[in-house]
């Protein structure tokens, strides 16, 4: 005879798959994932010349604020795809350079100088 596709009914204090449930497991609903955060959420690492940078996307949908980018010193504008920027390397460790990040557009940032004048 065929196998039934068809999960099992739980048994109580058992899951469907027939093993017992685990104390303290959640059985409520699973809260909704925001896919935009997870897709640009992650900040990565780059290392140049300059030192160890964090790089995080932000998407044009995010981009709510306005701010200066040091790399050309115009506005980033609300609704513009940006980067948000911070040293891993900092003097003061990598909680003040969290605190000193900064908003680059993208082109500005792949195209920065690294000679100093």
């Amino acid at each position: 005879m065929p196998r039934s596709n068809r999960p099992r009914r739980a048994v109580s204090g058992r899951t469907a798959a027939g093993k017992a449930a685990k104390p303290g497991a959640r059985s409520g609903p699973v809260p909704e994932l925001d896919l935009e955060r997870a897709r640009t959420g992650v900040a990565r690492r780059e290392s140049a010349p300059d030192g160890e940078w964090m790089v995080r996307s932000i998407t044009a949908g995010r981009a709510e604020k306005t701010y200066v980018c040091p790399g050309c010193s115009t506005a980033v504008l609300p609704g513009v795809a940006h980067l948000v920027v911070w040293s891993e390397d900092h003097l003061f460790g990598a909680a003040a350079g969290l605190a000193e990040r900064r908003h680059w557009h993208s082109n500005c940032w792949t195209s920065r100088s690294y000679r100093y004048r």
